[in-house]
């Protein structure tokens, strides 16, 4: 059975009945395909018993959004990546796919953020641990020296 669903933001007015000679009938099919007429379908269902109507007859209208599942653009972490740990420009990388993502996923391409979004997770993935494996690396190519200094003063020193 297929529905239709207002997706205005304004509130349900009911609609003037038409005047004889205007009325038209509106045909609603559903998959039995039974026919009916717009005047025997009721257009104001009574309200719900945990819903409450308003004081000026108004409804509230409802829309219903499909099930998508939020598409992760990773834009602040590529974009901390770009400024503090830019490893070989895999920050600026993963910054451009990230901001390509979120591009896709405001004109409604999923499938095409999704595939920016995968690209910008991996060059963050990589940016982050490769960054720390040279910050790693440098630190101990500072550290090691200076500890085989002071190593190497204390055995002079002991020599005398």
């Amino acid at each position: 059975m297929e529905f239709g669903f207002r997706t205005s933001l304004r509130p349900y007015l009911p609609s003037p009945k038409p005047r004889v000679s205007e009325q038209n009938y509106l045909v609603l099919w559903c998959e039995s395909s039974m026919a009916y007429r717009a005047d025997q379908v009721p257009m104001n269902p009574p309200a719900y018993p945990y819903q409450e109507p308003k004081e000026d007859g108004q409804m509230l209208a409802t829309t219903v959004v499909p099930d998508v599942l939020p598409v992760r653009d990773h834009l602040p972490w590529s974009i901390f990546n770009f400024a503090f740990m830019n490893f070989c420009c895999l920050g600026f990388l993963a910054l451009v796919f990230s901001v390509k993502s979120r591009d896709r996923k405001v004109v409604g391409d999923v499938e095409g953020a999704r595939h920016y979004a995968s690209t910008a997770r991996s060059l963050n993935i990589a940016t982050t641990v490769l960054s720390i494996l040279v910050f790693i690396i440098l630190i101990a190519a500072v550290i090691v020296p200076y500890i085989m200094l002071i190593n190497a003063l204390r055995n002079q020193h002991r020599m005398y």
